[in-house]
């Protein structure tokens, strides 16, 4: 809402949208950064309540510093437009993932060369946005990588009757693209033989990545010019992302993850990223705000260089 010039100074609340950005800076019209909430959950297998992360991403990113010391930038300047939350049909997994993917590429198509950031939300929301870069990419004869950043590797054909379960999602996408998915220490057998027998499925354990920072090397050494970024936030080991479905011991630190994705931005061309799976936990806000900050940090690497 505009407001007539001499309220504008009244002690309103922040504005309810990511980072509680003025109307100057949250513009769709001229944001470089969008960010999508889809609060979609259907699928999820344990604990429940990835419908309510984006609305607490939303919360708590209006409580962060706008100034980012390691970038020394204030990275929202690039402008950071927030949609209103995307309501998926409730017919069902593969008509809800067809109609984000119907909406999305919308999107796209109104607001090209935007940065667009979705959260999640259950995972199985992130097949929509990689098969959309990945047949845009394909029509320009490229082909996508995926970075997904995940306790589990979501690789089974099909979970508890659904190929379009949270638990699928990678499956479904992976013929498509090349994967790379880093901080894994939960499979089935079968994931892991599918992985060994791809050439384009590349597993960095996070038994073999706590130590020194070679394995990160590794990573953009399998990652190719064009990147989509999947963020499960159960990456993230439980001591400091408890706030998730299936939080899995032995899991990434915040440090060694801002390392990886830098570089990553800094030396390949990051098209979109998607951040799922965050299950608040009523009256434990932490999660809730390294999250938002994990988004924030994102946007900064996406512009850090203009």
């Amino acid at each position: 809402m505009r407001l007539p010039e001499r309220l504008r100074d009244l002690g309103w609340e922040l504005p309810r949208n990511f980072l509680g950005l003025d109307e100057a800076t949250s513009d769709f019209e001229t944001a470089r950064a969008l960010i999508l909430p889809v609060p979609y959950e259907a699928t999820v297998s344990y604990g429940a309540g990835t419908r309510n992360g984006p609305a607490a991403i939303l919360a708590a990113s209006r409580y962060i510093e706008l100034y980012d010391q390691e970038l020394d930038a204030e990275s929202y300047r690039a402008g950071v437009a927030t949609l209103p939350e995307l309501h998926l049909t409730g017919a069902g997994p593969e008509a809800a993932v067809r109609e984000l993917r119907q909406a999305y590429e919308a999107l796209l198509d109104s607001g090209p060369g935007k940065f667009v950031v979705l959260l999640g939300g259950e995972h199985s929301v992130s097949s929509a946005p990689v098969l959309a870069w990945a047949d845009r990419l394909a029509a320009r004869e490229k082909r996508l990588s995926v970075l997904q950043l995940d306790a589990h590797t979501d690789l089974r054909p099909e979970y508890e009757g659904s190929s379009y379960s949270h638990a699928a999602v990678m499956h479904r996408v992976h013929e498509a693209v090349d994967l790379v998915a880093v901080g894994i220490r939960s499979l089935t057998r079968e994931e892991m033989e599918l992985a060994r027998g791809s050439e384009h499925i590349h597993l960095f354990l996070a038994d073999d990545i706590h130590e020194g920072d070679a394995w990160i090397d590794r990573v953009l050494e399998r990652l190719g010019p064009d990147v989509y970024l999947t963020f499960d936030v159960d990456a993230f080991d439980p001591s400091i992302v408890p706030a998730t479905g299936t939080p899995e011991p032995g899991g990434l630190q915040w440090y060694p993850v801002l390392k990886l994705l830098r570089r990553v931005f800094r030396e390949r061309t990051v098209h979109a990223a998607d951040v799922v799976e965050l299950a608040p936990i009523p009256g434990f806000h932490a999660p809730d705000f390294l999250v938002a900050k994990l988004v924030y940090k994102l946007i900064g690497y996406r512009f850090e260089n203009g």
